[in-house]
């Protein structure tokens, strides 16, 4: 779990996050660089620099390894049908401890759910559920958080709160370890159920003009007791930071 699931994960979290309100029919270029700290014991995080592209219309968007279509949309309200990349995944032999080397993988999949955004004066709200659609781990995982944007001249600070939640299948495939890998790995078999998992984020973005922005975001996420106890396991955080430049037109 290196390099592909940084570019992936902070790719979504950037261009969610990041991308500034756009009109119709706006793409954005960009890069940008990456570093996501993982709670699987021994297994070495990535810097990957990666590219950002996005695109904001009336009925359609995608930004980085998300898209969705618009089921209602007005200046305060967003509601979509989403699907994206959830890159999470477990490689045996990115790990360097010799048990967790005996491990089965555990896949990347795709999500399909509905998002909801409503923005007024006083914050944002945004709410999420999403289903896994390749039968990877039959999971669901949803999300709500508050933010608050607030701007010091061509500077956007919007730090939030928010929480995350995991169905037991969704924990046991990623987390989870069965009576075949406890006996050939000597991990203690271990059965993960659903997990509560708040976090914190901020995000600054600087608009040197009306084309070119720069960004940097963050986000502190700690993990629920039934993530935190898996024998895979080794810290009760994990941690996003994502850094770019973004050219919109």
């Amino acid at each position: 779990m290196r390099s592909s699931n940084v570019f992936l994960s902070s790719c979504v979290l950037g261009m969610v996050l990041v991308a500034p309100a756009a009109n119709a029919d706006t793409w954005s270029l960009g890069a940008s660089a990456a570093i996501e700290m993982y709670p699987y014991k021994d297994v070495d995080n990535d810097v990957l620099p990666f590219p950002m592209i996005g695109y904001e219309g009336d009925n359609f968007f995608f930004r980085g390894a998300v898209a969705g279509t618009y089921l209602w949309k007005d200046a305060e309200n967003q509601l979509s049908l989403d699907v994206y990349y959830s890159p999470l995944h477990f490689r045996p032999s990115k790990s360097d401890d010799h048990q967790m080397k005996q491990l089965d993988k555990r896949r990347s999949t795709m999500m399909g759910g509905i998002g909801y955004k409503h923005i007024a004066d006083w914050g944002i709200l945004r709410t999420s559920i999403a289903a896994d659609m390749l039968n990877t781990s039959n999971g669901l995982r949803a999300e709500g958080a508050y933010l608050y944007a607030f701007n010091i001249d061509n500077l956007k600070l919007t730090p939030g709160v928010g929480v995350s939640w995991y169905s037991s299948n969704f924990n046991d495939y990623y987390y989870g370890i069965s009576g075949h890998e406890s006996r050939r790995s000597g991990l203690e078999q271990y059965n993960a159920g659903s997990s509560w998992s708040p976090y914190a984020e901020l995000t600054a973005n600087y608009r040197f003009n009306p084309n070119w922005s720069a960004f940097a975001t963050a986000r502190y996420t700690r993990l629920d007791s039934e993530v935190k106890d898996s024998p895979m396991v080794d810290k009760s955080y994990t941690a996003l930071i994502a850094t770019g430049i973004t050219y919109t037109f």
